[in-house]
């Protein structure tokens, strides 16, 4: 019998977070370019640095929404989804819709004014996906970034 589960992520789970970034990493063509390890997975949920609300089928683990609270000058708190995964294989059976509402659901309870994330302009299954709940595209925006790791 399956058995699916919504939990939130334990320091415990740290290797299943990685393990999914990496499958993610694979599926937006950037193996290489997955920096994390399971330490800094583990060190940020025990600080409070982000949540991570997990989808567990039978006790494995096969999905989930990594995401952190930030603050938006024009729209106050904001919950910003860093990574949202669910395994290839299980994708298209509800799992990720479910896995979504939750994570807008914490994100209210929190006081969460706005959801916010990043999606692949390629990415169209993602932005179908995201569409079915009234999500907005902004073109003209593009992401800054400086990696520090290079400067240590």
């Amino acid at each position: 019998m399956n058995r699916l589960e919504y939990v939130y992520a334990s320091p415990e789970d740290a290797k299943d977070l990685l393990s999914l970034v990496k499958d993610l990493a694979i599926y937006e063509r950037a193996e290489n370019e997955v920096y994390t390890s399971e330490s800094d997975f583990k060190e940020g949920i025990e600080s409070g640095l982000f949540k991570a609300l997990l989808a567990k089928l039978d006790g494995i683990t096969v999905g989930m929404a990594l995401f952190y609270p930030v603050f938006s000058t024009w729209n106050g708190q904001t919950m910003f989804l860093e990574d949202f995964i669910v395994k290839n294989e299980l994708r298209g059976q509800g799992i990720g819709a479910q896995l979504f509402d939750r994570w807008i659901e914490e994100s209210k309870r929190a006081g969460a004014k706005m959801l916010k994330w990043q999606v692949l302009d390629w990415n169209e299954p993602a932005k179908n996906f995201y569409r079915k709940y009234q999500a907005k595209f902004y073109p003209g925006w593009e992401n800054g970034v400086i990696y520090l790791y290079d400067r240590l």
